[in-house]
């Protein structure tokens, strides 16, 4: 066949740098984007971008480079994203949770030429940087916590203001890398997770068709940008849409539910665990919260309780889960509002770009009912493992995407996530599934969040072991606990040691730190 002409492949091409140009085009008055009591148009966000992306270009900034950000949530995290994607390099956000030893690995893995930090986090930056042999070309902050930034750093805000508000002159074909996720880290060292334009825009398409997304949807973005969860599937998707986005720092549970009275909110993503620290924050049943009709959950199952408690609050709520993860960009599987009852603790099926199927140990697929490892075909999935060839082969051996996780699924296609391969506590010879065991306390009364994991024990090899955090005036103990589990889990599977603690360790996204509380139990 004829090679595709270069003219032809640039009309055909479409990039996340283009998302804010187009609907510029489109809706150039509409609000986009509104942080602190600031309003951003689509045409004034896409103006600044093209500003940040001329000034990052101007400083040495090239095609490929890979370019960190290590900050909170703000209005120029958003700015210098597609800024820097703009100008062709590599968007690598990282988590702001880091210690100066792990944002080292990263800095170092990834040879970051350059990095752009908080002011608050430049101290820590400054001391990941001390560690490495070939530092940043370029160090830049953010004045966002009002902290005096060190010397040797420079305002990005400056950026904003370079005089070319044209479009740079940079073509990235749609397969190429434009945004690298490191992993968290559980199992090894953070992988450097390499997304497309094509699988990001895929999957954006996958999130707007199965998750109802509209470009009337006011969202409020309270999950930290650097996870593929907030940034990928909502924040992105609005401005890709034209919807209205409503950025606060942090998830601060207070903020968050007066700003869906003040702003109508009608959309928000949340883990399990932020949703439940909704519920129970007093402000929830004085506020107006009529106008969120759009609620969405992933990183964990929602307990059963919690969802018929959330739609019984919030009668006009229609709730979705995403199931995902960051080498999909991240999302694989949808379960919709009309499924959420009679299908609880189900990932949904597989959304509109993603082909889904569950192997065996020899990758052979496996009939409805049998647990197995969950397997995606995707043009979301990622290009590969940043300089690791040998685990991007692994996960993709026989063209498809091994996950990690293991799961099952029914017989009219809905898929259950067992657990993750690591995850699985072996027990006296038998495999549990530490999500069964979490859901079945979750529906006792007294218990406001708990986790389950296995600790090494002489006599189980592992000991299924709960870490319990109580609701507020509410008592129980371990035998309480034990007999309401009898009837409801299979002796091997119920909890050998049950821990109560005032709070459960997490990380910014709002997953539970089971490495953490392991090492500390062990």
């Amino acid at each position: 066949m004829t090679a595709i002409p270069d003219d032809v492949t640039r009309a055909r091409t479409r990039t996340v740098a283009d998302i804010l140009r187009l609907q510029a085009q489109r809706a150039p008055a509409k609000i986009a984007l509104s942080y602190e009591g600031r309003h951003d148009s689509f045409a004034a966000l896409d103006e600044l971008v093209s500003r940040t992306a001329n000034a990052l270009r101007a400083d040495g900034i090239g095609e490929g480079d890979r370019v960190t950000i290590l900050s909170h949530n703000n209005r120029a995290f958003v700015i210098l994203r597609f800024a820097i994607i703009r100008a062709g390099a590599i968007f690598t956000p990282l988590n702001f949770m880091l210690n100066a030893e792990e944002i080292a690995y990263i800095l170092d893995h990834c040879g970051a030429r350059m990095v752009i930090v908080e002011d608050a986090l430049c101290a820590t930056a400054d001391a990941a940087i001390a560690h490495l042999a070939v530092p940043p070309m370029l160090k830049a902050y953010l004045p966002h916590a009002g902290s005096l930034a060190p010397d040797g750093w420079r305002n990005a805000e400056d950026w904003f203001a370079h005089p070319d508000a044209s479009p740079p002159p940079v073509f990235r074909g749609e397969d190429e890398p434009v945004q690298m996720m490191y992993t968290s880290g559980t199992e090894a060292r953070p992988k450097g997770v390499l997304l497309s334009s094509r699988g990001l825009l895929s999957q954006y398409v996958s999130c707007i068709v199965d998750g109802g997304m509209a470009a009337d949807d006011v969202e409020l973005h309270c999950l930290p940008l650097y996870h593929c969860a907030q940034l990928d599937c909502f924040l992105s998707v609005d401005l890709y849409l034209g919807a209205r986005s409503i950025l606060l720092r942090a998830p601060d549970p207070a903020a968050m539910l007066a700003a869906i009275e003040r702003e109508g909110i009608t959309k928000l993503f949340c883990p399990p665990t932020v949703w439940i620290a909704l519920l129970r924050h007093p402000d929830f049943a004085t506020r107006d919260l009529s106008t969120l009709t759009k609620g969405y959950y992933g990183a964990s199952i929602m307990p059963t309780a919690i969802i018929e408690e959330l739609l019984g609050r919030l009668p006009n709520l229609r709730l979705w889960n995403f199931y995902g993860q960051t080498e999909m960009a991240p999302i694989a599987t949808i379960l919709k509002p009309e499924d959420q009852l009679s299908r609880l603790g189900s990932a949904g099926r597989p959304a509109l770009n993603v082909e889904t199927i569950v192997v065996d140990e020899e990758d052979r697929p496996v009939p409805a009912g049998t647990v197995g490892e969950i397997v995606h075909r995707s043009p979301q999935a990622m290009l590969g493992y940043y300089e690791d060839p040998a685990r991007t082969a692994e996960a993709f051996r026989g063209g498809w995407f091994h996950s990690g996780d293991l799961g099952r699924f029914d017989a009219d296609g809905y898929l259950y996530v067992v657990d993750r391969k690591k995850d699985m506590i072996k027990s006296g010879g038998e495999n549990v599934a530490s999500r069964e065991v979490e859901e079945v306390l979750f529906g006792h009364p007294a218990i406001a969040e708990v986790t389950v994991f296995g600790v090494p024990d002489e006599r189980w090899i592992e000991a299924v072991t709960a870490i319990v955090v109580l609701r507020d005036g509410a008592s129980v103990c371990a035998d309480e606990l034990t007999d309401f589990c009898r009837t409801r889990l299979a002796g091997y599977k119920r909890p050998k040691a049950y821990h109560f603690v005032d709070s459960l360790p997490k990380n910014a996204s709002g997953k539970i730190l089971k490495r953490d509380l392991r090492q500390r139990i062990a």
